[in-house]
Parts: structure tokens; C-alpha cells; sequence
């Protein structure tokens, strides 16, 4: 059958994974659901979340409540954002322009990969809404500059420069039909000599530093966010460096294992940024009741991945807009059964912290 033809069966987000893995080529699955060595920052992302209780308050007036968030100028009806997945043309025909879609639809945002798999002006054409673009550094300023235009000329409104994932272990050999359409093509390093190191003098050198932020900063007029921030240090740098936001991140724990998990962090960078600028957050989210969490603890806003993956890998665009709106309808319940009306009611006072599911 179809997946099309059968969607009634897919009624939540476990059916909707267990549906794309057996659509998937099994090394694309591998691609998809892995993390990076023995998989530890991965599974601390899920368990920090078991840390932390919801209190019921059950005879709370939430009439009239929503799901409404503004960021960066834009009128959102829900907190949910598409991470930036590469090569989405590896899950389905449609790739990034479905999920540009689905996110349209759902009144939600798609941050645009700079591994996308499909033209970024294309992937623009089929939003009704202007889309976020996720910019890696092009390993020097002139290229990463010319990216960063096509993205402006295309109408993106907002800049994700991703920061933590200069040095990332290859785990699958793309098809010949999908590749970063996007990206120029980079002349090979030169050789590094006999006594220098692969990582610190070949990777390394090519990799942005603080000073690449400043410079960027100056190159755009649009919102700035920086995406893989872990230490509060870091998060004090980038609003210093004049940032719009950062997304608390550890990559979905497929760059360094044994970092902390997201959720971990996140509370402590809250309280040093203090409301100066939105903190997004992303890592680990497999529900409603996750984001509420991840609101409470600080954030503005979240992404998923994994899960809307699934989605779009099972049905196209209508399965990664089934993705978001159980997800939406997730949320809105815990929110209702825990006595909030909007999302400036979530906060920390509305989580009780669970010492028994610590390790």
C-alpha cells in the first residue's frame, strides 16, 4: 500500500518512525537515528528530560489560551521549528521542499540547510512565509560570503551560523543523484607537513573562530543566531559579538560524544543571558510535553529533527505537517493540564525536579 494511502495508521510519532524505517535504506536509517561513538551525549539528551516532573493544575481558567510566538519579527503559531537536516532528498523525492512546505502550512518556520539537497531559491519559492538559513562556514570568508548573499537575494530572513560541527566523521556515502547543490566546490587543503597534526593543523585551520563571528556580524543586516552553543562563556561572547540569539545545542549528540546534554545546559546559559536575547533550544525533543520542558527552562523556541524526518520520509510534506501538529497538540494539552494559557505562563515553577530519575 501506499504510504499515502494508509496515514490513518499513522496516529503518533512512534508509528511514524517505526513506518519510516522500513521505507529507509538501512544505512540511511543509520545516517539519520546515530550519534557519534558509543552514542553517550545521544541518549543524556533523552534522559534529561526524565529529570524533571510536570505538575498538574487542573482547575486552572486556561480559556482562550494558544501556542503564538513572535521571534525576530515573524508571527509564528506555534514554538516548533524544523532544524536543519542535510540531504533531505535522501528521506523523500520532495526533500527540503516539502518540509518548507509542511512548515508553512502549520503556521511554523524551516531553518534551510547549507547541505540542502535542493537549490535554496527553490526550496524559498515554495514557502508562502520567508525561511531561516543555516550557514557553515565556507572554510574561508569569501565563500562563506557568497553563500551568505544567494541566501539574502533569496528572501531568507534570518541567519543560523552553525559553529559547533567543524569536524564531522563521514558515516554514509551519498548516492550520485544527492549532493550539497549549494556549496562551491572547495580546493583540497594543502598538505600538512610530517610533524604538524591532522586535526589542529589540516581540519582546524579551516574551521571560524570568534573573529569570523565579529566579521559576519558586519557582512548582514539580518538576525545573526549562533547554533551549537553548550557553555555559558560562549553564549556571554555571542551577545557581546552583537548576536540576535543562540540555540543551545550539542548537535543532536553526533559531533562530540560526552558533551553535556542540552537540557543540562540550558537552564545555566538562561540565567547568564537573563532575557537579553531569545535562546532557542535543540536536542532530544520527542514531544510536546519535552517542550514544555525546554520552554520552562529558558527557551524561546525549539527545533526538532529526527522526528520530522520521519515524518517526511513516511508521507512527504503531509507527514512532517502530521509531525508538527501532533506535536502542537501535544504541547497545547500540557499546557492546559498544567495551568497554561499562552507561553509566557511556562516557566521554571512549573517543573518539579525529579532527584530519583537522576543517575
Amino acid at each position: 500500500m501506499h504510504p499515502l494511502n494508509d496515514m490513518g495508521q499513522l496516529l503518533n510519532l512512534s508509528a511514524y518512525q517505526s513506518r519510516a524505517r522500513s521505507l529507509l535504506d538501512p544505512a540511511i536509517w543509520q545516517y539519520l537515528e546515530h550519534g557519534a561513538s558509543e552514542e553517550i551525549s545521544l541518549r543524556a539528551n533523552r534522559t534529561a528530560f526524565n529529570n524533571w516532573d510536570i505538575p498538574t493544575r487542573p482547575l486552572t481558567n486556561v480559556n482562550g489560551g494558544h501556542t503564538r510566538q513572535t521571534l525576530y519579527g515573524q508571527e509564528l503559531a506555534h514554538p516548533i521549528l524544523l532544524a536543519p537536516i542535510a540531504y533531505q532528498r535522501l528521506f523523500h523525492e520532495q526533500g527540503e521542499s516539502a518540509s518548507a512546505l509542511a512548515a508553512c502550512a502549520q503556521g511554523g518556520q524551516l531553518l534551510v540547510s547549507s547541505l540542502a539537497s535542493q537549490p535554496l531559491e527553490y526550496i524559498a519559492e515554495t514557502s508562502d512565509s520567508n525561511l531561516w538559513f543555516q550557514l557553515y562556514w565556507q572554510g574561508e570568508r569569501e565563500r562563506t560570503l557568497r553563500l551568505l548573499r544567494r541566501a539574502e537575494a533569496a528572501g531568507y530572513c534570518a541567519i543560523v551560523f552553525t559553529i559547533d560541527a567543524p569536524v564531522k566523521q563521514a558515516t554514509l556515502v551519498l548516492p550520485a543523484h544527492i549532493h550539497s547543490v549549494n556549496l562551491e566546490s572547495i580546493p583540497p587543503y594543502s598538505a600538512i607537513k610530517s610533524d604538524q597534526s591532522q586535526v589542529f593543523d589540516g581540519w582546524m585551520a579551516h574551521a571560524p573562530t570568534w573573529d569570523d563571528v565579529s566579521w559576519l556580524r558586519q557582512q548582514t543586516q539580518l538576525p545573526l543566531i549562533l547554533k551549537g552553543i553548550i557553555h555559558p562563556d560562549d553564549a556571554d561572547t555571542a551577545l557581546k559579538l552583537g548576536c540576535d540569539g543562540i540555540i543551545v545545542s550539542n548537535h543532536g549528540g553526533r559531533v562530540l560524544d560526552g558533551t553535556p546534554a542540552s537540557l543540562t545546559m540550558l537552564p545555566i546559559i538562561s540565567q547568564r543571558i537573563a532575557g537579553q536575547i531569545p535562546i532557542l533550544f535543540d536536542s532530544g525533543i520527542r514531544n510536546g510535553r519535552d517542550i514544555f520542558k525546554a520552554l520552562a527552562l529558558g527557551a524561546s523556541a525549539v527545533l526538532i529533527g529526527r522526528p520530522y524526518i520521519w515524518g517526511l520520509a513516511s508521507a512527504g510534506a503531509m507527514g512532517v505537517a502530521h509531525i508538527l501538529r501532533l506535536m502542537r497538540d501535544e504541547l497545547e494539552m500540557t499546557m492546559a493540564l498544567s495551568g497554561c494559557a499562552t507561553l509566557s505562563d511556562i516557566n521554571s515553577s512549573k517543573l518539579f525536579s525529579n532527584p530519583s530519575n537522576q543517575p
